[in-house]
């Protein structure tokens, strides 16, 4: 992969990401997810792992992030539009966030010098030898990602089903209840 070629996919994926924490809109977060995690499959392809690069864009974005998104649509997610308060909160998270970012420094400054001579086993990062782990080594594994994502949307389609007498999803009359709960406990 030629140098420029990397580093604009590399600006992108930045970019891509920025889009995601910046955004207010749940829907453009993840959309802006998608186009990252898109991007990182095309460095991936790009630096000679093919099948990891489509194995990242089958996965993460055509079928995770596509779960993310209906289960976005189902909660009726809305653009957060509190501007203000928790300044203290922000503070903390800033301080934390910088502090992150110093270490990663500290830990790619100190990491030892590889080389990049060495040559990698016949075989290695093929289909067959993916399958060949994901279905031995790290069957349990794949089996319990399946069923927590299979939970996972049983659960979100639970809450977001309208109950038939109100015409209010579980979600809505929760809140709703909790709001005339909150109304009624305040003298």
């Amino acid at each position: 992969m030629p140098l420029w070629l990397f580093i604009f996919l590399g600006v992108l994926a930045i970019i891509a990401a920025f889009g995601v924490i910046l955004q207010r809109s749940p829907v453009h977060c993840l959309l802006a997810l998608a186009f990252a995690l898109v991007d990182i499959g095309a460095l991936f392809i790009g630096l000679g792992a093919v099948t990891v690069g489509f194995l990242q864009i089958i996965i993460y974005v055509g079928a995770i992030m596509i779960l993310f998104l209906f289960v976005i649509w189902l909660l009726n997610l809305q653009a957060e539009t509190d501007l203000g308060g928790h300044l203290a909160l922000k503070f903390f998270g800033a301080i934390a966030a910088a502090a992150l970012v110093a270490e990663l420094f500290v830990m790619f400054l100190s990491a030892p010098a590889t080389d990049s001579s060495r040559a990698v086993p016949t075989g290695y990062g093929s289909i067959e030898s993916l399958a060949r782990l994901l279905f031995s080594d790290y069957l349990i594994a794949f089996e319990v990602t399946s069923l927590l994502l299979l939970a996972a949307v049983v659960g979100s389609v639970a809450l977001a089903r309208r109950m038939p007498a109100s015409g209010l999803s579980r979600t809505e009359r929760v809140t709703s209840e909790a709001s005339t709960n909150l109304r009624s406990a305040r003298p």
